[in-house]
């Protein structure tokens, strides 16, 4: 059986809330960390959230 291509990763905030999403990438394609700017719910506003391994 084949191995899956894509992995899954978390982000975290870099405001320090707390709060984190779980999203899926293809390392292969994109090794590079994965930054995106999403809403965070405890500080009310769009904040960037960075790439973290899964434990």
């Amino acid at each position: 059986m084949a191995k899956p291509s894509r992995i899954a990763v978390r982000l975290v905030s870099e405001e320090g809330s707390g709060k984190f999403y779980i999203a899926k990438k293809n390392p292969t394609q994109k090794p590079e960390k994965m930054v995106l700017r999403k809403y965070d719910a405890r500080l009310r506003k769009h904040v960037l959230f960075r790439e973290q391994k899964m434990k």
